[in-house]
């Protein structure tokens, strides 16, 4: 199976494109390279993996002799059909959304498995972790949605005079968000000035949790007292209407 292996190797083909082509995870496909003979591999996982070198059996795999045309016809079939086994596997959970939303949603999901199949340590995770932190604020953040659009058109996705949000506070925001990039790139900055932003960028987030925090103990201390004064135990269905009217009483008591 050296032979196989180094096949593998020069055509360029990873082991975790080879692994969705062939439909096993990239253990299996490991112990399948680590037998002596392909002719040992189950039946149709054998015959895909000729197929995909366009050979009939071991023998004529072992004299193929590769070429650039061939490189790259064996690398769009594995391509192609790892695209449609990933498309299939997450399919049913896209029925409801149209054929654009569907294949926008699909791209994301098909990156996002391909990176963390390659890639799973912790920085990766972390990555990911964030943004999918990300993506749960940006109804409330609407700047989230304009650093998108400039990091687009920033790569070249986009064209820079395209504003599909507030398009005032977009180009407000790309104007900032680029002139505070070209400071970071140039290096030419104060570091106790950078010093001094970051310590108020600490400062608000712990401010603004205090606040939080302050509101969940409070609307806590009402939630009780509305009960306590309603007689009841607990918030149900039956009751909620009447409790969260008792609660903005309280509150209304308090101003």
């Amino acid at each position: 199976m050296k032979e196989l292996n180094k096949l593998i190797s020069e055509i360029g083909i990873s082991k975790v494109s080879l692994a969705k082509y062939l439909g096993v995870s990239r253990q299996m496909l490991y112990n399948y390279l680590g037998l002596s003979s392909i002719e040992k591999w189950p039946e149709e996982k054998k015959e895909k993996f000729f197929l995909l070198f366009n050979v009939k059996n071991e023998k004529e795999l072992k004299e193929l002799e590769l070429n650039g045309e061939m490189i790259n016809e064996i690398n769009s079939r594995i391509e192609n059909a790892s695209k449609a086994s990933s498309k299939e596997e997450i399919v049913t959970d896209l029925k409801n959304f149209n054929r654009k939303e569907q294949g926008i949603l699909s791209d994301i999901i098909n990156l996002l498995k391909e990176k963390l199949e390659k890639n799973s340590s912790k920085e990766t995770y972390s990555t990911y972790l964030y943004l999918y932190h990300f993506l749960q604020s940006m109804d409330a953040n609407p700047e989230l949605k304009y650093f998108l659009a400039y990091e687009s058109k920033l790569l070249g996705f986009t064209d820079p005079m395209k504003f599909d949000f507030n398009e005032n506070k977009q180009f407000i925001f790309e104007s900032i968000m680029y002139s505070a990039s070209t400071m970071y790139k140039s290096g030419n900055l104060s570091k106790s000035k950078i010093n001094e932003r970051h310590k108020a960028f600490v400062e608000e987030i712990s401010h603004d949790q205090e606040e939080k925090l302050g509101r969940t103990l409070e609307l806590n201390i009402n939630t009780a007292e509305a009960l306590k004064e309603l007689g009841y135990t607990e918030i149900n269905s039956s009751n909620a209407k009447e409790v969260l009217e008792k609660i903005a009483e309280i509150e209304s008591r308090k101003v």
